[in-house]
């Protein structure tokens, strides 16, 4: 598989490319763009959508027979042996608001297994990308975290949710704890772009709750490409489709799964 894993990962980093010079034109009339709200905070517009549209069809040229699971729903959503999973434009309330960090997110499953990733930062057109057993590369450069740092050491990234009000005085319980057991903490605004940097060691480890595939499929790939640690809160592999997600190098993580163990509770 590894001969056809390289071959779509050149192919999908070509539509890509297309795709993030299609957003970065849209950045110059963003006073034009009325975003909808879905929900609470969670916004789309126009952009995202035609962005999706793109994606989807040059992809589906690239492996026709995979299914597609996609944020913004613009295709039929059906899992395959091979399924892209797709955020179009993965920080869209900071590219609305002009703030340059958003990014487009591509992955691809094998068997609910995430066997390729790319996510690509559109502001700076920086390119992080990797497939199952191949390592993982920012613009050419592997990627590699193995080594280990304690959280008292490292600097942590994380999200925030907004309509889970019942466990956000959870949340904010280890946001009070991390003052004390990090370096410091970051809320950056786009998952995908925050687990390529714990790929790349621009940060040290990354949690959020209430994600959906499309958010982690790829960014999940490269973590574990580059020698990082990933799983749920409860330390097991239910990330892609579980809804939260713990990254870290190691060291980090066991820390800061055992500190997020304490603080979450029935979630």
């Amino acid at each position: 598989m590894e001969k056809q894993l390289q071959q779509y990962l050149i192919e999908a980093q070509k539509t890509i490319k297309e795709t993030s010079k299609y957003i970065i034109s849209q950045a110059l009339r963003l006073h034009e763009i009325e975003p909808k709200e879905k929900s609470l905070n969670n916004l789309v517009s126009e952009v995202d959508i035609t962005a999706e549209h793109m994606l989807v069809e040059m992809l589906s040229k690239v492996l026709p027979e995979a299914g597609f699971i996609t944020e913004e729903n613009s295709t039929l959503q059906q899992k395959k042996e091979f399924t892209w999973v797709i955020d179009p434009l993965d920080g869209t309330t900071n590219f609305l608001h002009g703030l340059p960090f958003y990014s487009i997110s591509v992955g691809l499953l094998h068997h609910d297994e995430p066997v390729l990733g790319i996510v690509h930062d559109v502001a700076r057109n920086e390119q992080f990308y990797g497939y199952k057993n191949g390592g993982a590369f920012v613009d050419g450069k592997q990627l590699n975290i193995t080594s280990s740092k304690q959280l008292i050491e490292s600097l942590i990234v994380m999200g925030f949710f907004y309509n889970e009000t019942d466990v956000l005085e959870q949340f904010l319980n280890i946001i009070r704890r991390l003052v004390n057991e990090c370096r410091g903490f970051r809320r950056l605004g786009s998952a995908a772009l925050d687990l390529a940097y714990v790929a790349a060691g621009r940060c040290d480890g990354f949690f959020e709750f209430n994600l959906n595939a499309w958010d982690v499929c790829a960014g999940a790939l490269l973590v574990t490409e580059a020698g990082g640690c990933i799983s749920d809160f409860n330390g097991t592999n239910n990330y892609i489709f579980g809804k939260q997600i713990i990254a870290a190098r190691e060291g980090t993580y066991q820390q800061l799964l055992s500190l997020i163990k304490k603080e979450i509770k029935n979630i």
